[in-house]
Parts: C-alpha cells; sequence; structure tokens
C-alpha cells in the first residue's frame, strides 16, 4: 500500500476476505487507476467459453462511489482474454462475493490458477442526477446519427 489510508480526503473502501485464498486488491504502481483483482480458485478458460472466476472478496463503500470491473490489458493483447461484461460494476449496496466474468476469445486454453491478476478494479464517483421526461430535445449537429454517422476507419 502507499499509505493512501492516512491522506485526508481519501475515500475507504472496505474488503473482506472470503476465504483463505483471497488475496486483497493491490495496485501495480502509485500512478495505477485499477486495483488488481485476483483469482481465489483454479479454472480453466477453453476458448471461445467464459468463466465466472470467483476473487474471494466482497466490499463495503459510501453510496454514490461504484466499483468498474475492467480487462486486463496483459491478458488481452497475449491471450485474448477479456471482462466479458466490461467493465462490470459493484454497486455500494451489493455485499456478495465479487465474481469476474472471463471470456477467452484466444485459440488456446487459458489455466487460471488462484491468485493470478484477472482484472482491474477501478473505484468511480456517480454523479447525482434524474432523469426529466421532456417532449422536445435540444437540436445538435449530429442529430439523430446513429452508428458510424461520423464516419468510421
Amino acid at each position: 500500500m502507499y499509505g493512501y489510508e492516512k491522506l485526508i480526503g481519501y475515500e475507504a473502501v472496505k474488503v473482506k476476505r472470503l476465504n483463505d485464498l483471497a488475496q486483497l486488491p493491490t495496485k501495480a504502481t502509485e500512478g495505477s487507476s485499477g486495483f488488481d483483482l485476483r483469482a481465489s480458485k483454479d479454472v480453466v478458460l477453453a476458448p471461445g467459453c467464459c468463466a465466472m472466476v470467483e476473487t474471494g472478496l466482497s466490499f463495503e463503500m459510501d453510496a454514490g462511489l461504484e466499483i468498474q470491473i475492467r480487462s486486463r490489458s496483459g491478458l488481452a493483447a497475449k491471450h485474448g482474454v477479456v471482462v466479458l461484461n466490461s467493465p462490470g460494476t459493484i454497486d455500494s449496496d451489493y455485499r456478495g462475493e465479487v465474481k469476474v466474468i472471463l471470456m477467452n476469445h484466444g485459440a488456446l486454453p487459458l489455466m487460471v490458477y488462484a491468485g493470478d491478476r484477472i482484472a482491474q478494479a477501478v473505484v468511480c464517483y456517480l454523479p447525482k442526477v434524474y432523469l426529466a421526461e421532456e417532449s422536445d430535445l435540444s437540436a445538435t449537429d449530429r442529430g439523430v446519427g446513429g452508428f458510424g454517422s461520423t464516419g468510421v476507419k
């Protein structure tokens, strides 16, 4: 840890280990935006298949925060393995085990061992918003142009 818990203005996110193989998330460097999540059980990830990989962790955070679960670039680049619902969302009121849905788009099976880094957890602030129904919306140059309307390269 980098001593964040001692700094004024840092939010505390509580982490609970649910089994003996669970490892607390860590940042690889002080400048890393995400905490590395690790598997708490061995899993074989066959090509073209997905699996829910257990972390053995649960979290508690204040309302107004969420944790986004994102792919690790090394797993994606080297093995074609990504977080399927990236970013996955861990809501502030969820207290169950965080599991990561990994998808193997690669050509070979990947053995994930307990302790392997499988994803990253990024803590994000959520703005307080409400949805206001309107009969008309303001005009823009783009208008109703959808997928590919601004050009495809």
